[in-house]
C-alpha cells in the first residue's frame, strides 16, 4: 500500500469529521508507523496568527492499548529553510487532557481551527524554540480517535510510531538513524513518560536519547481523588469520560453508579475542550450524581484492575530522564511525582529530578523549557547525563542550564505571534549544539 499525498486542506475540520483520517481497508496488515497518508498543513498561533515553519500531517498505522491495530496522526514541523544535516527530532506531547477531537493538536493547531481552551496553543510558544534550534518536531494525536484521555501504553504506541512515521517521511529530511528526543508537560508528560516505557520493547530500533517529563501526573488515582471537588474538578471528571471509552468493565460501573444526570454531564465534558471542561466543572463533585459513593465503585474489583493497569513506573525506560516538578504545584502532588521516581530508580532507570519551590503548575512549563531543550541539546551531543540525583532549587531559572536560552525562547515565542519565519539560529548548528559554549548541566 503506497502513502496517498492529499493536498493541503482548505479549512480545519475535525478529526472525526475529516475523511483523512479514516484508513484505507487493510491497513490493518501494514507494519507500525507506516505512513498511509499525508499532506501539507497550514499551522497557527490561537488559529490566527501564521506559523511560518514547514509542515505536514502524516496518518500512520499504530496500535491501541490492547494491541488493535489502528490509524493516528502526528503534526510534523521542521524550521522554515528546512532541517539540517544531523538535526534531530523531538517528539512533543501536548496536554491534551480532553476527549473531544476539537482539543487533538492536529486540529487545534491548525489555521482557522476553532479550539479556544486547548493548551496546544500555549506550548506552540515553548517548542518553537527548537524550530529555532534546527529540530523537527513530531507532535502526535496521542490519545487516539477515542480521546482515550488517561488510558496507559497507547500514548507511547502512538507516539513511537508517530516517530516512526516522520523519520520516514522524505519531505522531512529526516532518515532512520536521527536523533530522538522526547517532551511533555502535565497531560503531556504523562503521555511522555508512557513513551519512555515502552520504548525498549515496542520500537527498540529508535535511538531516543533522552525523555523529559514535566508534571508528570504520576498516580492518576491519587490526582482524582484529590482534585474531584476542587476548583480543578474538570480534569478528573474528564479522565472518567476518557476512561469509559476503553474499559468497558468501567464504563458498565459507570452506567449501573451514575444517574442520568451524572452520565449526562460525562457526555457533555467529552465534548468539551479542557479549559472549557475545568471551568464548567469547577468544584463539581462526581458524587452528587452517584447512587453509590464513588469511593465505594473505587474500591470494586473491576476499578481496582482498571487502576494496576494505570499504573506507571513499572518499567525502567532504557534513556535517561528529567523529570521537573513544582513542589507547591496546585494539580499535581509533589508527593506523587517522589514516589514516580523512585519506582523508576528501584527498577534501574538513571533520573535527574528538579524539584522547583517557586513555580506553580502553569508557570513551571515556559519557566522549565530552556532547561529541557538544553538539557535534551547536550543528550544530542552527546554528553554524558549527571549522575541520578535528586535537587530542590528554588527556580529552575536559577540553574545555568535553567537561564541560558531564555531570551531565544522568547524571541521564539514573539516570532510566532509576529508571524515571522522560524528559521534555525545562526549560533546554533543544524543539530541544535552550542558549538563555541557549553552550559553547566542541570
Amino acid at each position: 500500500m503506497t502513502a496517498e499525498s492529499w493536498p493541503a486542506p482548505t479549512h480545519p475540520v475535525l478529526p472525526d469529521r475529516d475523511p483523512f483520517y479514516a484508513p484505507r481497508p487493510g491497513f490493518e496488515r501494514l507494519p507500525e508507523g507506516t505512513i498511509l497518508r499525508w499532506r501539507p498543513v497550514r499551522l497557527a498561533a490561537f488559529g490566527l496568527i501564521g506559523l511560518k515553519a514547514q509542515a505536514w500531517q502524516l496518518l500512520y498505522r499504530t496500535t491501541d492499548l490492547n494491541g488493535i491495530p489502528e490509524a493516528s496522526v502526528t503534526t510534523v514541523l521542521a524550521p522554515a529553510g528546512g532541517v539540517g544535516a544531523g538535526a534531530p527530532l523531538l517528539s512533543f506531547q501536548c496536554a491534551i487532557d480532553a476527549v473531544s477531537p476539537r482539543a487533538f493538536p492536529s486540529y487545534a493547531l491548525q489555521r482557522g481551527s476553532r479550539a479556544i481552551g486547548t493548551f496546544a496553543h500555549i506550548e506552540m510558544l515553548c517548542f518553537a524554540d527548537a524550530l529555532t534550534r534546527g529540530w523537527a518536531i513530531s507532535i502526535p494525536d496521542h490519545e487516539g480517535m477515542l480521546g482515550a484521555w488517561g488510558a496507559p501504553r497507547e500514548p507511547g504506541y502512538r507516539a513511537l510510531d508517530g516517530i516512526r512515521a516522520a523519520l520516514a517521511f522524505e519531505p522531512g529530511g529526516l532518515d532512520s538513524t536521527t536523533q530522538v528526543g522526547l517532551w511533555g508537560y502535565s497531560g503531556g508528560g504523562l503521555a511522555t513518560a508512557w513513551t519512555a516505557e515502552m520504548a525498549l520493547t515496542y520500537a527498540p530500533e529508535l535511538d531516543i536519547v533522552g525523555a523529559v517529563l514535566g508534571s508528570p501526573v504520576g498516580d492518576l488515582v491519587s490526582t482524582f481523588h484529590r482534585l474531584n471537588g476542587t476548583l480543578h474538578a474538570g480534569l478528573p471528571t474528564l479522565v472518567v469520560a476518557g476512561l469509559r471509552r476503553v474499559y468497558p468493565a468501567f464504563d458498565e460501573l459507570v452506567a449501573t453508579h451514575f444517574s442520568d444526570e451524572g452520565r449526562a454531564v460525562l457526555d457533555k465534558a467529552a465534548r468539551s475542550t479542557t479549559a472549557a471542561a475545568v471551568l464548567r466543572l469547577a468544584r463539581y463533585n462526581v458524587n452528587r450524581h452517584a447512587t453509590t459513593p464513588f469511593a465505594e465503585v473505587l474500591a470494586m474489583e473491576a476499578m481496582l484492575a482498571v487502576f494496576a493497569d494505570l499504573a506507571l513506573g513499572d518499567k525502567a525506560p532504557a534513556m535517561p530522564l528529567l523529570v521537573v516538578q513544582a513542589v507547591h504545584d496546585q494539580i499535581i502532588a509533589v508527593a506523587d511525582i517522589d514516589a514516580l521516581v523512585q519506582r523508576y530508580r528501584d527498577n534501574g532507570a538513571h533520573v535527574t529530578y528538579l524539584r522547583d519551590r517557586t513555580s506553580e503548575h502553569l508557570t513551571l512549563l515556559p519557566l522549565s523549557t530552556p532547561l529541557s531543550l538544553n538539557w535534551l541539546s547536550d543528550r544530542f551531543a552527546g554528553v554524558p547525563a549527571t549522575p541520578s540525583q535528586t535537587r530542590t532549587v528554588r527556580t529552575v531559572l536559577s540553574l545555568p542550564a535553567g537561564r541560558h536560552g531564555f531570551a531565544a525562547l522568547a524571541r521564539a515565542a514573539l516570532r510566532a505571534l509576529f508571524g515571522r519565519p522560524l528559521t534555525a539560529s545562526n549560533a546554533l548548528r543544524g543539530d541544535g549544539r552550542h558549538p563555541r559554549r557549553r552550559r553547566r548541566a542541570a
